[in-house]
Formats: C-alpha cells, structure tokens, sequence
C-alpha cells in the first residue's frame, strides 16, 4: 500500500467526514488519492487561511476533530494564523502538510520551508514523517494528541516520497506515547480543601472560562450553582456555561465587562475559577486583581495554574469531570446578602446602549435573539465581537464561536462556512466588521459552491473599530490609518466622517451578487427584523446583512489596559 493509500485509510478509521483542503504539487498525490473514493467529504476554500478557519469552525461547532490538507510552502505557511488561532483557544486540529522529498529537505527546494520549525510553538505538537513505516503510527497519534488532555492543533508534514512509498497497510488500534500522558481523574483531597473553602465563604464566586464549553460541562455548571447558589461570571471564551437568563448568571469580566461583573471579582473572598488561564483581558491590574479573595483553580492544563495569578489551591483536571465530582461533596451556601450587592450593582449601571432612535448593535442582536431562538452565532475580532459578548442571549441552543486569544481578524466567515458543514439544518450567523470581514471576503465563493446559506452580518461603521476607540479615548482623536474610506485625497489631520468623506468601496450588496448571493443594506432600525426576514427566505446561498452603524458607537463599560477591574470607563 502506498502512503497516500495509507493516508485515505486512516481519516477513514478516524471517522473524518470533512477535509478542508487546497491542492498543490507536493499533495498532488494525496488528492488523487482521495479523489478514488467517496467517504471523505474534501471541501475546497479559496484560500489556506479559509480553510483552516473552517477547520476550526468545523471543530468548535460539533466538538469533532477538524482535519486539513495543503501542499508545501505558501500552501503550509498559509495555515500558521489558523494553527495559532486554534492553539489559543484549546480546539482540535489535524493540519497535514505536503512536503518536498525528504531527499530535497534543507536544500532550498521550490517551495520548501520548515513548517515544523515555523509551527512547534504555536500547536501542541508537530513532527515530520521521514520513515514510511511510521507513517501509520503518527497520523494515530496525530488524532490522539490534538483531542486529549488540553487539545488543540497538531501539525503533520508529509514528504512526497514518503506519500508515494510502498509499505505495510497497519494502522494502529492504539497509541502509547512515554512522554505524552494527559491527566485524568480529580485530586480529591484537593478538591475536598477547595470545596471547603467554598463553604466558609462569605462572598464566594464561580468564574467560568471556556474550559467549560469545550468539556461540555455546560449542565454541570449549572447544576453546581443552582445547588451552591454561589453567583457566576465568564470570560468572553465561557459565555454561555450557564444561560444567560439564568438568576445566577451576572455576565461576563474583563477589558469589556459587565459593571456588575468586574465589580464582583474585586469583591469578592474566593475565586473558584474554572477552566480559564487568567489572560490580561480578564484579570487588568494584577495586584488588584481579586484582591480580598483566596483563589481556586481547576485547568486540564497544569502549566496554566499560577502561571498569570498565583492561586491557593491548585487542581489539575477537566472540568466536567473536577464539576462532576464537586457536586457529591458541595453544599448550599448563604449567598443572600451578597446576592443582593450584586443585584445593586446591577441597577446602578446596568448594560445598555443609547436608547434614542436609530440602529445600533444592541438593536441587532436583540433583534437577533428574538427571530433566531437556536443558532450558531460566530464572530470575527472587533468592536462587533464584544457587542456580541455582551448582548447575546445564549442557553442550551445557542453556541458562540470566537477567536478569544489571538483576536484574529478575517477568522469569521470562514469559520461560519466550517460550522455549517457540521451543523446543516442550524441557522449559522457570522457577525463581522467591515474591516475583518474583507482580510477572508473570498470565501463567499465556497459558501455559494456549496450552497451553505450562512447568514453574513456587517457592522459598517467606516472603521477598524476597537482601534478607533482606542484612538478616541486614549490618541486625542488621530485617527491614524484606522479610516476604510480614506483616500489620497483625504486629510492628514482629519478627526472623524462628515461629508466631504469618501464613498464607501466595497458596495458589499454589489459584491454579494457578483458571488451569487444575496444582498441587504440596513440604514433604519425598522428594517432590522425585515433584514433577518430576508435572510431566513434565503436557503441556497449566503446572505449578506449590511448595517449601517454610527462610528461613534462605542464598547462601553471599559476597563483601559493596565487598570484595575473596577475602574471603569463607562461613558464618554
């Protein structure tokens, strides 16, 4: 059996339905290979870094391994934003690269580069395939590394004349790697010392990231505050651990956090955090971060614990599995009194935006939530992203894909295409900026090869958003290279829109059509419900939402970077 053969008959063993990929000559022959059969579905992109944004997509949408292919050089190197992103985020990839021969390796061949080299500290793992009889044994141990312990991408280059070599057809049952054993199981005694904890407190509070949602631990969590009747936060990656309607849901912390939130993790005597690393985005201040609070900590990941935030009690484990365990040993705690300072908080600065006439995001996605009661909702990186964070109603028919670690610009169209290869019958909308959304505006074209009817929504503001606010508020207006309608013409002190501005390219209804799709521009709000209505009767091809939105909307509460939680910008 040739390598290639050998290839085909592993993704099939994995059970892999999809494979996004791009070809090349140094995988020309893997694609001739999957050409012969029919059980693997490969979707091309119309470009690598689409295709593994799908991937990803793919992967967060269904909690199944996302698994892509691309030839060597510009081919590889077009996955590295991708990989990052994946990394950042903890999801599950397999990204297999086409290699020159093994001959060829660092002699500057056509299209050679060190994709291992270039990859090994932005995924859990990446090795070249130099011997044909371990060709089985890694792509197993491929699939195995990317999806236990902490997951996240894995990076596998394959030689073209490995690929073409002939040898045995033996693909494992089994992997066993000495210097790979992920941590299963829960310290009990630890676990024990924290819950005790938890008992004693008088102000406790769970802080949930997306360790939870990747576990799946979502009717955990609720069942461990309902029965504690302890209050719970998010990070952004967390949202909707617990629903968001729920009485014990505050709301998200950090950078763009609910007043209430942020207000409560100062507050606070314990901090039971689970399945978050403690980003800068979240904890601001380090020396006021929870200052009053003993911290609890349970990550899969070992090197995360008291890697940011020195914590009390440390314990190593998933977090379905740590919940699954509390919960046997778990009491009620007397949480009224601080409860009701929480709800105080609440009514003193409650989350909201402009309620004078005219669209603005909180508008959309409240509109939003009421026409799509069940939904994949993704989201590029910007001002947009964190409207979403904030607004979004979410439970256990919604679930939100976002690039949280690395805010990669241009991940969510794609991404969106790759959660509605997974989920087909669910209604997939991608919100984006207009400045994210043209770094991957290509892949409208395989939403419409494919006749994905993902609903694309533009938040049009003529500006590279979160930069503009921070232009505003901290720059003194300059406005430096954040404009999307500025010309040679323009000037160089110019504060704002007015208009003498420039007209807007791209016109986006134009570009949807010229894609096949469909197009709507939104100027008023009440066209908003009329716009969601328009996409829905679309069901062959993409749709692309246009609104129209102020650019002096800002994302408020905020917290500037290098403060402390609790002081808030939260008006300008």
């Amino acid at each position: 059996m040739k390598g290639t053969e050998l290839f085909v008959k592993a993704l099939q063993k994995e059970g892999i339905d999809f494979l996004f990929a791009y070809p090349g000559g140094y995988a020309i022959d893997i694609f001739d290979e999957l050409y012969k059969q029919d059980s693997i579905q490969v979707i091309l992109p119309r470009h690598e870094q689409g295709l593994v944004h799908a991937a990803d997509g793919y992967a967060r949408a269904t909690g199944r391994t996302g698994v892509c292919l691309v030839t060597s050089g510009p081919g590889a190197t077009n996955l590295v934003t991708g990989i990052a992103t994946a990394n950042y985020d903890s999801v599950p990839l397999v990204c297999f690269t086409g290699q020159v021969p093994t001959s060829l390796i660092g002699n500057d061949a056509f299209q050679e580069v060190d994709i291992v080299g270039i990859t090994r500290s932005i995924c859990k793992y990446a090795v070249t395939v130099r011997k044909r009889e371990d060709l089985g044994r890694i792509i197993k141990e491929a699939f195995y590394i990317a999806n236990t312990g902490k997951k996240g991408p894995v990076v596998v280059d394959l030689p073209k004349d490995i690929m073409l070599e002939e040898g045995d057809d033996l693909y494992p049952k089994e992997v066993k790697i000495r210097s790979y054993k992920p941590s299963k199981g829960v310290h009990i005694g630890q676990l024990k010392k924290a819950n005790s904890l938890l008992s004693q407190a008088k102000k406790p509070l769970f802080l949930m990231g997306g360790g939870v949602n990747i576990s799946g631990a979502n009717e955990e969590a609720k069942k461990l505050a309902e029965l504690t009747q302890v209050p719970v936060i998010t990070t952004i990656m967390g949202k909707g651990a617990l629903p968001t309607n729920h009485e014990l849901y505050i709301g998200n912390v950090g950078m763009h956090g609910c007043y209430a939130a942020n207000h409560a993790i100062s507050e606070c005597d314990l901090l039971f955090s689970i399945g978050t690393r403690f980003n800068d985005r979240i904890t601001g201040k380090i020396d006021e971060f929870a200052k009053n609070a003993k911290i609890v900590h349970i990550d899969i990941d070992a090197a995360s614990i008291s890697r940011n935030i020195q914590v009390d009690i440390p314990i190593v484990a998933d977090a379905k599995e740590a919940m699954t365990a509390l919960l046997k040993h778990a009491k009620p705690c007397d949480t009224k009194d601080w409860l009701e300072e929480i709800r105080g908080w609440e009514k003193e600065q409650p989350l909201g935006m402009r309620k004078d006439k005219g669209i603005t995001p909180q508008k959309i996605i409240e509109c939003m939530n009421e026409e799509f009661k069940k939904a994949v909702v993704v989201t590029d990186v910007g001002q947009h992203q964190m409207w979403v964070t904030q607004y979004l109603e979410m439970d256990e028919n919604k679930k939100l894909l976002t690039s949280g670690g690395l805010g990669t610009m241009g991940y969510g169209l794609p991404a969106a295409i790759g959660a509605k290869f997974g989920y087909p019958d669910t209604p997939v909308i991608c919100i984006s900026g207009d400045g994210g959304v043209q770094m991957n505006i290509q892949e409208l074209a395989t939403a419409t090869a494919y006749g994905l009817p993902v609903i694309l929504c533009i938040f049009n503001n003529s500006y590279l958003g979160m930069v503009r606010q921070w232009q505003q508020l901290f720059y003194g207006k300059r406005y430096s290279s954040t404009c999307t309608r500025r010309r040679k013409s323009c000037s160089a002190t110019c504060k704002g829109p007015g208009e003498q501005c420039p007209k807007y390219q791209p016109d986006f209804v134009k570009l949807a059509e010229s894609y096949e799709a469909y197009g709507m521009r939104i100027e008023k709000e009440e066209d908003i419900k009329k716009a969601f209505e328009f996409a829905k009767e679309h069901t062959d091809a993409p749709t692309i939402l246009e609104f129209m939105i102020d650019s002096d909307e800002l994302v408020l509460p905020m917290v500037q970077g290098g403060q402390a939680l609790d002081c808030m910008i939260l008006d300008c």
